[in-house]
Order: C-alpha cells, then sequence, then structure tokens
C-alpha cells in the first residue's frame, strides 16, 4: 500500500473550477472519505489521481512518485465505479479473473486461481464463481465489483460511491464487509461519498468538500463535535443539526460575534411548559420505534430533535427548551467559541 499525496492541484472544465488548489495527504494504510453533495468536487479528485483527468496546475504523487504525467495504466491504482461495469457474458471468476489476465502482467493462470479464490472468499462470493455476472443481486455485483479491484493489489484504492445504488440494508452489510476488509488488508482507500453515515462509519479521517475546496479534513469526531464552519456542521448529524438566529436564544453568555446558533439534538432538552426556558411548540412527532423525532416551532423558526419515545408528546403541547453548548457560527458562518468553549443557553 501507499501514501497519495494532491499538492495544490486545481482542475477547471471551461467556466467551473472543479476543484481548486487542493492538498491532501493520506497515509499508508489509511480510510479517507471525501464527503459532499453534488458538484462539490469528490469524483473530480479521484480521478485526478487515477490519471483519468489531468490537472492544470499542481501535482499528484503516488508512494513518494510523482505521477502527474503519468497515464493511468503507469499508476498502480484501482478505482471502483458507482455502477458496477461487469462483463455481463463472463462468471463471477472470469470478472475477478480478468485484471490479472491482462497481457502485461504474464501471471501463471495457477496463481490467477488462487489469488480469485482468496478474494471471493473475503467477499463471500465463493459459491457464486459460476454464475453469470446476470444472474446475480445488486449486492453481490458490487461485491464482484470491488473484487475486481481487490484481486490487483494496487497501491492504492479510489471509491466513487460505490454502495449508492444499493438498498439500506445492503449499504450497512457492505460498509462493514469493505471496512472489514480494509483493516485485514490494510489497504489505502480514498473513498468518494455524500453519505454521512458511511463517512462517519468507515473513515479514519473525512474531507468535507464545498465547490473544490476542501473546507476541513480530521477524524469523524473531530468533524461532527468541531466543525469550523457552518456548513460543516450541516453535513454531519442525524437529524441534521438546527441552525436558527443568535437573538432567538438572547444575548446573555453569547460570544458577541454569533449570528448564528448551531442546536444538534444532544443540546436540545425538552421539559414540561411550566419549567425556565424558551417556550416552544410541538408541529408534529415522527415515531420510529426507539426514538421519535420531534419537530417544533421556536417562534418562526422550525426545529428537529430527538426525545425519548416514553416521553409523551403530540402535536400542539407547549413544551420548554434547555440548549446545552450549542455551537456558534459569525456571519460569514464561521465556527467562533465562547473562550474557547461551548456556552450555555
Amino acid at each position: 500500500m501507499a501514501e497519495v499525496a494532491l499538492v495544490e492541484v486545481s482542475k477547471s472544465f471551461g467556466a467551473v473550477e472543479a476543484v481548486r488548489d487542493l492538498s491532501l495527504s493520506i497515509a499508508n494504510g489509511e480510510f479517507v472519505v471525501l464527503l459532499g453533495p453534488t458538484g462539490a468536487g469528490k469524483t473530480t479528485t479521484l480521478r485526478l489521481i487515477a490519471g483519468l483527468e489531468q490537472p492544470d496546475r499542481g501535482n499528484v504523487v503516488i508512494q513518494g512518485r510523482d505521477v502527474t504525467a503519468e497515464v493511468p495504466a503507469e499508476r498502480d491504482v484501482a478505482f471502483v465505479f458507482q455502477q458496477y461495469s461487469l462483463y455481463p457474458h463472463l462468471t463471477v471468476y472470469d470478472n475477478l479473473a480478468f485484471p490479472l489476465r491482462s497481457p502485461a502482467r504474464r501471471i501463471n493462470e495457477t496463481l490467477v486461481r488462487r489469488r480469485v479464490l482468496q478474494v471471493a472468499e473475503l467477499l463471500h462470493i465463493q459459491l457464486k464463481l459460476d454464475n453469470r455476472a446476470t444472474a446475480l443481486s445488486g449486492g453481490e455485483m458490487q461485491r464482484v465489483a470491488i473484487g475486481r479491484a481487490l484481486v490487483r493489489e494496487p497501491a492504492v484504492y479510489l471509491m466513487d460511491e460505490p454502495l449508492s445504488s444499493l438498498d439500506a440494508k445492503l449499504r450497512a452489510e457492505l460498509r462493514l464487509e469493505l471496512k472489514r476488509i480494509q483493516r485485514e488488508l490494510g489497504t489505502t482507500i480514498l473513498y468518494v461519498t455524500h453519505d454521512q453515515i458511511e463517512a462517519m462509519t468507515m473513515a479514519d479521517r473525512i474531507g468535507v468538500m464545498s465547490e473544490g475546496v476542501l473546507i476541513q479534513l480530521g477524524a469523524p469526531r473531530e468533524i461532527y463535535e468541531r466543525p469550523n464552519s457552518a456548513y460543516v456542521a450541516s453535513r454531519l448529524g442525524t437529524p441534521a443539526i438546527n441552525l436558527i438566529p443568535a437573538e432567538l436564544l438572547g444575548a446573555d453568555k453569547m460570544p458577541r460575534e454569533a449570528r448564528t446558533v448551531g442546536l444538534r439534538t444532544e443540546h436540545i432538552k425538552i421539559s414540561s411548559a411550566d419549567r425556565p426556558g424558551p417556550l416552544a411548540q410541538v408541529h408534529w412527532v415522527e415515531h420510529l420505534g426507539d426514538q421519535n423525532h420531534v419537530h417544533l416551532k421556536l417562534a418562526t423558526h422550525s426545529l428537529v430533535t430527538l426525545a425519548d419515545p416514553v416521553q409523551e408528546l403530540k402535536a400542539g403541547d407547549q413544551v420548554s427548551l434547555e440548549f446545552t453548548d450549542p455551537l456558534y457560527f459569525d456571519s460569514v458562518g464561521k465556527r467562533i467559541g465562547l473562550d474557547g468553549a461551548g456556552g450555555r443557553a
């Protein structure tokens, strides 16, 4: 496996600057996830590393070697696409073996078979090796697509939303499988997604991108608890963080520069209306079994938080709110603190 580095890389398509002055270093054996909405520059970043796009400026370095001018075949990377891209007329075995049978590799068929069987067992598809690709379920096809990358044992794996076309149950299963495989093999992976759950559960570090710029890079817990902007704060958390005008909470114990307050579910405590605190009205309650999503109206602004199912709440109820350790943002959405810490409102 290998270290990957992008050094002040930029790439434009006409008037659109897809990636702007991006510097990113991925350590050997690290699992890094790029998170952001469509158009953030995530896929372009992968394509620049793979050599499918050439940067306008900057350098791409793999294993300490500047590969900026090299073609994809020379870079020793494997790319797993969003779509399966399997050969439908081939069996699972032959799909997995295909990258190893390249004339440039000249690998003995005995070694090919050994490697295919190893990867098939790793992905739990060893009983499907004789099946045609068209006879597989969606989850099995994605396992084969991932396996076709694994058999090559490249320096770096690049994965572009490989689980996005699967249903929720399969996504959850393959998230666990992929992380297990990465840990067992010590592989270096750069993974692109817009799914915050994938990012939080799989990544060693998350890079949050917006309009071609890397906004913040850090461990999942750091990104969640210490976002450097309202934009980053809004990328993680279910339900999403509540962003409300600071004046709704009053000026006491709040930084002077605060214009927006960020309230995650753990920052909000719901009490009976006779308790001290701002009054809100329950708009509606979503019952999800082990928890409830409670939609509130605070003045003219909506809040969503979680409540224990035993806390009986219904539409129209008046409740009192207590806010603990909220996040504060200035007029341009930059995170600010209160003497280096959170405050209490």
